[in-house]
């Protein structure tokens, strides 16, 4: 997968201003990762950014955590989205489900999110098929909280990974933990 952005010594040398301008939506309405991870520069390479922006959200304020996770969008939202949520839905199908399947994951949805306050979050990306993805909430939905609050943080980081990828440039010879 090649990158559409700047490469790590770009970002390394950007005003941290600018650094969050570039980066401040790879976690979905939080630009507070990206605003933190700022002063953390140098990073070695795509990877350790990566890893640092999820550290910073594994050892975030609880309440902060729970903002992050409330706020990502729901699988198969048919209002407005942001435009990589849009296209890693559109890249599993989810917007072309058939109606029978839409209400199912409708309703599968909204029993996730009467359980855990907040929206069954997968990375899509690397997913077999939409099939694959309703086997994972169903069986997410028999969870204890914590552990689903862990396994979602988790998820939101492996999207935020897949993100990066996509738009930050890595070496040539470089290989990296979230290409597709």
């Amino acid at each position: 997968m090649s990158a559409d952005g700047p490469d790590i010594a770009t970002l390394n040398a950007m005003a941290r201003e600018d650094f969050v301008a570039a980066l401040g939506d790879i976690y979905e309405h939080a630009a507070w990762v990206a605003e933190a991870a700022a002063p953390l520069r140098p990073f070695g390479d795509r990877d350790a950014l990566a890893a640092a922006m999820a550290r910073i959200v594994r050892d975030a304020d609880p309440a902060l955590q729970a903002a992050l996770l409330r706020a990502h969008p729901e699988l198969g939202h048919r209002g407005p989205l942001a435009p990589e949520s849009a296209d890693e839905q559109r890249a599993q199908g989810i917007d072309r489900l058939a109606a029978g399947e839409a209400a199912r994951l409708a309703a599968l949805n909204a029993a996730y999110r009467e359980r855990f306050g907040f929206p069954f979050i997968i990375a899509v990306r690397g997913q077999r098929d939409m099939a694959a993805i309703m086997t994972a909430l169903e069986r997410r939905l028999a969870g204890t909280p914590d552990d689903e609050r862990r396994i979602a943080l988790a998820e939101v980081c492996r999207i935020a990974g897949f993100r990066l990828a996509r738009r930050v440039a890595a070496p040539a010879d470089s290989a990296t933990a979230f290409s597709e």
